[in-house]
C-alpha cells in the first residue's frame, strides 16, 4: 500500500512542479470553495471523531473539533496561500565567473513532502495548500482520532483536483493509522524527500528515532516569559494572561513564568490571582508557594513539561542571568519572551536566548506564520537546518545551481 502511495506521489510531484502560479491559485480557490460548500459533510464526519474522543482531553479535543466557523477559517487559509507570491523559480543570485560561465541559484520544490500529525484537521488543508503552492506533492498521515475528518477533507480536495483535470494524487491520505504503518512511512526514502512530524513530544521523538527520511522537527512549545524588574507591570499582567489563556492548547501558549525577585513580593500574588481567576492552576517554586498559598510545589519534571492546558509553572529568579540560565536548561527552543523597559536587558535576552523566536514585550501567542506575515504554516521548526521558526512557503523549497556556458572546458 505505502509503495503504491509513494509511486503515485512521485509521479504527481513531477506534474505539480510544472504548474503555473495562476493555475495553482485556481486550484486553491476552487478547493476553498468546495470546503465551504461541503461543510455539513465535514462536520458530520468530525462529529464521529468527537464522539469517540476522551472528554477529559480538553486541549486535544479543542484542536480536533470543527464547526462552520473553523471550516471557513480553513478555506480562508487556503485563499491566503493563493495570494502569496509563488516562491518557486526565484533566482537568488546570478554571477559571471572570470572564465565567462554564468552561475546562478534558484528556488525549486522539495518534491514529495510527508506529514505525520495528530488530531489537527487544519493541518490537512494547510499542508495541501502550502505544498501545492510550493510545487510539491504531499502524503498525509493523521491520527486515528481524526481519521473521519481527514478522510472527508482529502476526498473533497481530490474530487476538486479531478474536476479541474489535475491528478487527485497530488494529495494523498494514509488511512491505516497503525503504529507499524507510521514507522514504515518514516522509512519511505525511495519516495519521500522530507518528513515533517507535527504533534506532541512523543510523536516528534518517534520520528527522530525511527525515520530514515530527512526530518524537519516541529518542536513542542515549552515557552517562557521573564518579567524583569524594570517591566511595565500594568502591561505585563494582561500580556501574561493572554499568552497563557487565549488558547492554552497550542504550542505558542506560555507555559512558564519567571519573575525577578525584586518585584516578586508585590507582582507575584497579583498575577497568580489573575491567572487563578481565569482558571489557571499554579505550579511554583518554593518562593512562589510562600507568596501565593494557592500554588502547588512544582516538580523537576514540571519545568520541562508542555502543559497545553490551563496550568503554568512560576519561578522567582535572582536576575536576568538566572532567567536565561533557566530558559537554556528547560526551554524547548520554540518561543521565549522578556518583559522589560531596559534596552540592555532586551538586547541581552535576544542575543543569549537560543530559541526559534525571541520576544520583547509581546505575547508568545504571536509565534505563528500568519502573524509573521508568512501565511499558513506547516508548523514551527525548532531545529536549525534547513529552516527555523514558522515554516511558510519558502521552507517547502530547496535550491539548485544552474550554469550557462559557451563551450568552456576545465583546464
Amino acid at each position: 500500500m505505502l509503495k503504491r502511495i509513494g509511486e503515485n506521489a512521485k509521479e504527481a510531484a513531477g506534474y505539480v512542479r510544472r504548474l503555473s502560479a495562476p493555475e495553482k491559485n485556481r486550484i486553491l480557490a476552487a478547493c476553498a470553495n468546495e470546503l465551504e460548500k461541503n461543510a455539513a459533510i465535514i462536520i458530520g464526519e468530525n462529529k464521529k471523531d468527537m464522539a469517540a474522543a476522551d472528554p477529559s482531553r480538553r486541549a486535544f479535543n479543542d484542536r480536533l473539533m470543527l464547526n462552520e466557523q473553523r471550516i471557513a477559517g480553513l478555506a480562508e487559509g487556503m485563499r491566503k496561500v493563493a495570494r502569496r507570491e509563488d516562491p518557486t523559480g526565484e533566482v537568488l543570485y546570478m554571477k559571471t565567473m572570470p572564465n565567462g560561465l554564468k552561475v546562478g541559484e534558484k528556488r525549486v520544490p522539495l518534491g514529495v513532502v510527508g506529514m505525520i500529525y495528530e488530531a489537527r484537521p487544519n493541518v490537512t488543508t494547510d499542508s495541501f495548500a502550502l505544498c501545492l503552492k510550493a510545487g510539491n506533492a504531499c502524503v498525509l498521515r493523521g491520527s486515528k482520532e481524526a481519521i473521519n475528518s481527514n478522510k472527508a477533507i482529502v476526498k473533497i480536495l481530490q474530487n476538486t483536483l479531478a474536476a479541474l483535470k489535475h491528478p487527485p494524487k497530488i494529495v494523498q491520505l494514509i488511512e491505516d493509522t497503525s503504529r507499524e504503518t507510521a514507522r514504515d512511512f518514516m522509512r519511505l526514502n525511495e519516495y519521500l524527500d522530507v518528513l515533517i512530524p507535527r504533534g506532541n513530544a512523543g510523536l516528534i521523538q518517534s520520528a527522530v528515532e525511527n525515520a530514515t527520511v530527512p526530518v524537519i522537527q516541529t518542536g513542542i512549545g515549552n515557552c517562557h516569559i521573564f518579567v524583569d524588574e524594570s517591566a511595565d507591570l500594568a502591561k505585563a499582567l494582561p500580556l501574561i494572561i493572554n499568552a497563557k489563556t487565549q488558547r492554552p492548547s497550542v504550542c505558542n501558549a506560555a507555559e512558564k513564568l519567571l519573575i525577578h525577585k525584586n518585584i516578586a513580593k508585590d507582582f507575584l500574588p497579583k498575577i497568580c490571582n489573575s491567572l487563578a481567576a481565569a482558571g489557571v492552576k499554579i505550579r511554583g517554586c518554593g518562593k512562589t508557594c510562600s507568596l501565593y498559598a494557592g500554588g502547588r510545589l512544582a516538580s523537576e519534571e514540571d519545568w520541562y513539561e508542555e502543559f497545553l492546558d490551563l496550568v503554568i509553572g512560576i519561578k522567582v529568579v535572582d536576575d536576568i542571568t538566572a532567567a536565561i540560565a533557566h530558559i537554556s536548561k528547560y526551554s524547548s527552543g520554540h518561543t521565549d519572551c522578556i518583559l522589560t523597559e531596559s534596552y540592555k536587558n532586551a538586547n541581552d535576552f535576544i542575543e543569549l536566548v537560543d530559541s526559534a523566536a525571541v520576544f520583547v514585550n509581546a505575547s508568545t501567542r504571536f509565534t505563528d506564520g500568519e502573524e509573521f506575515g508568512l501565511g499558513a504554516e506547516m508548523g514551527i521548526s525548532t531545529q536549525k537546518l534547513h529552516v527555523r521558526g514558522p515554516m511558510g512557503l519558502t521552507a517547502l523549497t530547496t535550491t539548485k545551481f544552474f550554469v550557462m556556458g559557451e563551450g568552456q572546458v576545465r583546464g
